[in-house]
């Protein structure tokens, strides 16, 4: 996989994320993957052998947690 570089977070989020409530790029998670909290507006984006696009932790490649991985923080 090759790292996307995404001039434009906010509208690659709004244009790219799957679920119905999008969280804003100062929103904290939990990534479920390395156990560690992230900001959303650091997330980084990888492209497969497929040409699919995927939003990954912002501990990538180290950690392979997608976005379905992130939880609200307590």
């Amino acid at each position: 996989m090759e790292e996307v570089i995404i001039k434009n977070k906010e509208k690659y989020l709004q244009e790219n994320y799957p679920f119905v409530d999008i969280p804003k790029l100062t929103d904290k998670k939990r990534c479920l993957h390395c156990d560690e909290i992230i900001t959303v507006g650091d997330y980084k984006v990888y492209r497969d052998e497929n040409n699919m696009e995927f939003i990954y932790c912002s501990n990538a490649p180290e950690c392979n947690g997608t976005l379905i991985d992130w939880w609200p923080v307590d």
